[in-house]
């Protein structure tokens, strides 16, 4: 009996400091971070947290926001969506945050915007570009572009920089990232006149790809398009140069990370992805930020720590901005976002909550990625 009567109070107490949360500071703003900090896209995760910290204590540093206190609340997700969703639901129930950013995996978002939306906190995805995610409601935002424009951009590139008239493409059948960007991707080189000559898959996790890539060598294409995360496509572009296939891969955002020289190495030279910024940009605004991070960090900032850096930037003005803190307010003056001088270029969000913006092409060489060209939406 007593045994069973302890166990009844610890789940009240349980209950209690859920039910009543921590104590808000009047002084504070609440914003609440889900990333993946660990598991196998952790350099992403770490890289956004990293921006969004820096420009946080930028703010901070010179009195808040009207007056008040940022205050972050990040919890690691691990890159599950099943735990995205865990630590959202935290975030808002316990933490009661006013407004969350995150994610970079358009799959780990999906998990999570609805339980903004369904609470009515504004979300912010830094690098999420899957078309759906912002199609889940109204307090959903992002501010990179959307694959249908980083599928255009390189079929485009693939046809024009480098005359490639047919195509293979090698997905990753379980990530709505990868789904959608090459299925754009596919319908642009089409529309274009070009061939994809065979359309290819394998799973996240996967580390032997020369069954399908041997599949793709036989049918001679003019370049392959892998619009995967740098995890498998390191592995993948050494077993393609293995099996003498010595044509440009080519991908999208979820290539940067500089994980992917260390896996891929040589067998990445010449390959090229699409970006949203380059570290090699003279723009005063970019400069002055990779100097910031690099001095913070002691790397160069990645296009993840970049749409960080410039998520938190967008949520600052909005708050200072906002008629009140209500949640409606902080949503409406998120959606206003109009040029906004961002280190990833001017940021402005269009009707559907996505950021009309251009992108970069990048070249690999010598464990580098160089800027090639600017692409405007």
């Amino acid at each position: 009996m007593q045994r069973r009567l302890m166990a009844v109070l610890l789940v009240l107490l349980a209950w209690s400091a859920v039910s009543c949360g921590p104590k808000i500071n009047p002084n504070e703003i609440r914003i609440g971070e889900y990333a993946a900090l660990t598991g196998a896209e952790a350099t992403f995760g770490i890289s956004t947290d990293n921006g969004i910290k820096l420009a946080m204590d930028e703010i901070n540093a010179v009195g808040g926001i009207n007056g008040k206190t940022l205050k972050l609340t990040v919890y690691d997700d691990q890159g599950k969506p099943e735990e995205a969703a865990v630590v959202t639901t935290k975030l808002i129930t316990q933490d009661r945050v006013q407004v969350v950013l995150g994610e970079v995996a358009s799959s780990l978002s999906l998990a999570a915007a609805p339980i903004c939306q369904q609470n009515k906190v504004p979300m912010i995805s830094p690098s999420s570009t899957n078309p759906k995610v912002t199609q889940v409601g109204d307090y959903v935002f992002r501010v990179c572009f959307i694959d249908p424009f980083q599928g255009q951009v390189m079929a485009d590139f693939a046809m024009t920089h480098l005359k490639a008239k047919t195509a293979a493409v090698f997905r990753d059948q379980k990530s709505d990232y990868s789904m959608g960007l090459a299925d754009f991707f596919v319908k642009r080189f089409k529309e274009k006149g070009g061939t994809i000559v065979t359309d290819q898959s394998y799973v996240a996790g996967d580390v032997d790809f020369k069954s399908q890539l041997t599949n793709i060598r036989g049918l001679k294409p003019d370049v392959i398009f892998v619009p995967g995360y740098y995890g498998e496509v390191g592995l993948i572009a050494k077993q393609a140069r293995e099996l003498g296939i010595k044509v440009a891969l080519l991908g999208g955002d979820g290539w940067d990370s500089s994980k992917l020289y260390e896996i891929g190495g040589a067998a990445l030279d010449g390959c090229y992805f699409s970006s949203h910024y380059s570290p090699d940009s003279t723009d005063p605004h970019v400069k002055d930020f990779v100097k910031k991070y690099q001095a913070k960090y002691g790397q160069v900032p990645d296009a993840l720590a970049t749409l960080g850096y410039d998520a938190m930037g967008v949520l600052a003005t909005a708050l200072k901005n906002a008629k009140s803190l209500s949640n409606t307010d902080i949503r409406d003056a998120i959606a206003a976002t109009k040029a906004y001088s961002g280190a990833t270029g001017s940021i402005s969000l269009d009707a559907n909550r996505d950021a009309v913006k251009p992108a970069v092409v990048l070249k690999i060489a010598n464990n580098k990625a160089s800027y090639v060209s600017t692409v405007n939406p």
